[in-house]
């Protein structure tokens, strides 16, 4: 088998019904179509073993956590190519062709992906497909000097339509959405797939960081795109999720600044990094958001717990494509709505 397209499932047998027959149409006769089964009980693997006899399912047993889900289900795979998908995903034909594509022919690219789109309830039931780029990811990730990501076509809150801007470059990304996500099978099993520490939520950033540390690339391919619904299984009003996001921050510095800007360096912006926490806890507190204030220091509780420390032997290594020196929260409210235009202004220059 060249490509295994898997779905990590949770609770989202509605996204199954409604998304599942176009992706498997969609599919060419060498990629496999997998669903992994987190241990639902809403009934999933009852629409799988009515509606989808012949897709084979991994069932898990448990939630694992999109880390923990995706390693135990690719540990069973057998491919050249693994393609992490989420159910919410709505695709059109010929949407993964360009991805294998892509890989075979730069074998320097260890992983890519495609732009994503926003998905939109339709109001009766069904979905419409916007040409606005998707929070998920939209065309492509980088990193800021502090740890904050943000994308091609999305900054905080904002997004912009696809107007074909991010249509040439490809590889000055840092990372792609792991929503949708194609990478070697051979550098999954080197890098020992996603780390298990982060349950879910920036693993994906942490994974292409480690990626090009190895010395690939991480490439948008712009001949694909697909539609995300996102939200379908943790709200993004959550603040278990924005406890999950404090604490994945912090761990995805440890893990990959100390190889990208030296240990001492990576050491003064994790403390730095620590203090903007604090700050920003401190204006939810300030605006009455309690739940979201002891999220703050909830994830910063997980970091110390699960922090591996950072190995006084770390150096710089391999170039890193998509880790910007920039505080993309001030340049967002210094430039307003030009922060796209600044935003492409600055990748062309560096």
């Amino acid at each position: 088998m060249k490509t295994a397209v898997v779905i990590l499932n949770w609770n989202t047998e509605r996204y199954l019904r409604d998304f599942l027959p176009a992706l498997v149409a969609s599919c060419p006769a060498d990629a496999e179509v997998i669903v992994a089964d987190s241990g639902s009980s809403d009934g999933s693997m009852a629409r799988m073993a009515a509606d989808f006899p012949s897709i084979r399912t991994i069932p898990l047993g448990a939630n694992y956590g999109f880390t923990g889900g995706y390693n135990r289900a690719l540990a069973q795979v057998d491919a050249e190519y693994y393609l992490l998908i989420n159910s919410d995903i709505q695709v059109a034909p010929g949407w993964l062709e360009p991805l294998v594509a892509y890989m075979d022919a730069h074998p320097d690219c260890g992983v890519c992906g495609p732009k994503l789109h926003a998905l939109l309830p339709d109001g009766d039931g069904g979905y419409k497909r916007s040409n606005r780029f998707e929070y998920a990811g939209a065309a492509g990730g980088f990193v800021d000097r502090f740890g904050f990501p943000f994308c091609r076509g999305r900054v905080l809150q904002r997004t912009e339509e696809d107007e074909g801007q991010y249509d040439s470059a490809s590889t000055g990304v840092l990372w792609v959405s792991g929503a949708c996500l194609l990478t070697r099978a051979s550098l999954w099993r080197e890098l020992g797939g996603l780390d298990d520490r982060f349950f879910a939520h920036m693993e994906e950033i942490d994974y292409c960081w480690r990626a090009q540390l190895s010395g690939l690339t991480v490439a948008v391919v712009p001949e694909s795109v697909v539609w995300h619904l996102g939200g379908g299984t943790l709200a993004p009003s959550s603040p278990w999720k924005l406890e999950l996001n404090y604490r994945n921050n912090l761990l995805l510095l440890e893990n990959n600044l100390p190889a990208t800007v030296g240990r001492c360096a990576a050491r003064r912006l994790i403390f730095v990094r620590m203090l903007l926490d604090g700050a920003s806890a401190m204006v939810y507190l300030l605006t009455g958001r309690t739940a979201y204030f002891r999220a703050v220091f909830k994830g910063h509780r997980g970091f110390r717990q699960l922090r591996k420390g950072i190995d006084r032997k770390a150096h710089p290594g391999s170039p890193v494509k998509g880790y910007k020196k920039i505080f993309i929260i001030l340049q967002y409210f210094l430039r307003g709505g030009d922060i796209f235009r600044y935003l492409r202004q600055y990748e062309d220059s560096h």
